[in-house]
């Protein structure tokens, strides 16, 4: 595992991060949810001193949704296809992270690559279930990282927490977990695993991006 870096410089303009109180915490999604459902589960044991203020999902469709209703969570369908542009798509994100007052946002398996705005640098975070840089960028996600993993005869894998930018899969690392790759390992089996680190990871990252803050 490594050091978190301190947070990239915000631009000036950036609220207050929930000194002394709870981090409220934007969550986007585009799949099943299963990482919202690990941060809630932190929030809830008191694992994270922080509460979840809205969760995002670019996909219509996706599980994340019913997730986050049972969870009893604000949550909004924002789909890039219904913007004309990616830059309108990005400004309408960053609208409801404002406007429910979010101090970080935390992607967890969002599919979308968005512009992040000056106020936000700093404070949004990925977590990526490969060793970063191997395996990642557009399109590794999911089932083709795991893939892609077992085709190239990987002793480990694992995940990296990073701070994004506007690259797919970039930014400053928070830190990194590793697991070994089994003989006879599926994408299923292997994500299993790599999931199980992803747990683990998270909520340690935030917490490491909260004590940097009060550095």
């Amino acid at each position: 595992m490594q050091d978190v870096p301190s947070p990239p410089p915000a631009q000036s303009g950036t609220p207050e991060h929930a000194a002394g109180g709870l981090l409220r915490l934007g969550i986007l999604v585009s799949g099943g949810g299963t990482t919202l459902q690990n941060l809630a589960e932190a929030v809830s044991r008191g694992e994270l001193p922080a509460e979840i203020a809205c969760v995002i999902s670019s996909n219509p469709n996706a599980g994340g949704i019913e997730r986050a209703r049972r969870l009893k969570l604000a949550v909004s369908v924002l789909s890039p296809k219904t913007f004309s542009s990616g830059d309108a798509f990005s400004s309408a994100l960053a609208d409801i992270l404002r406007g429910a007052g979010c101090d970080l946002v935390c992607m967890a398996g969002f599919l979308c690559l968005w512009k992040i705005p000056p106020d936000f640098t700093g404070r949004v975070m990925n977590i990526h279930p490969a060793l970063l840089p191997k395996f990642g960028g557009r399109g590794m996600h999911g089932r083709h990282v795991h893939e892609a993993v077992l085709a190239a005869g990987e002793p480990f894998s694992g995940c990296t927490v990073h701070y994004a930018d506007n690259q797919y899969d970039h930014g400053p690392v928070i830190l990194q977990r590793r697991c070994p790759v089994l003989p006879g390992d599926t994408p299923e089996t292997l994500a299993s695993r790599v999931f199980r680190e992803e747990c683990v990871a998270y909520p340690e990252a935030i917490r490491r991006h909260m004590a940097a803050l009060r550095r």
